[in-house]
């Protein structure tokens, strides 16, 4: 878990924080390779079985496993209650990695900072 940075407690400017934040971010691991190496390899399950226990298709837990699909919130809940795994910890995983690869493309993004004009006058 990362402390909140608290308002005039740093001399750093705010792009530095997103700098560093946004470091911290790239190696984000993939909820689906977690699942893979810490829960199904280590219990010696095929992903038919895996699906089977979490009642989802095969195909689906296949691309979550193979990094190629999102974890959704309903299937980190199934991986919960049949695995023991915390789904809190799960779509903090996935938050992280989206944050990192939008951090990514961040360069792509144009928006000006607002200015509210009522409060300049």
């Amino acid at each position: 878990m990362h402390t909140p940075i608290q308002s005039g407690s740093s001399n750093r400017a705010v792009g530095d924080d997103r700098r560093m934040a946004a470091s911290r971010m790239k190696a984000s691991a993939h909820p689906g390779g977690f699942v893979k190496t810490e829960i199904i390899e280590p219990l010696g399950l095929s992903v038919t079985d895996a699906a089977q226990a979490l009642g989802i298709t095969c195909p689906a837990l296949s691309k979550l496993l193979n990094e190629r699909a999102d974890r959704s919130p309903a299937v980190a809940l199934r991986i919960e209650e049949a695995f023991g795994v915390s789904m809190d910890t799960l779509m903090q995983m996935q938050n992280s990695l989206d944050i990192a690869e939008v951090r990514k493309r961040e360069g792509d993004i144009s928006v000006l900072p607002f200015k509210n004009q009522k409060t300049a006058e």
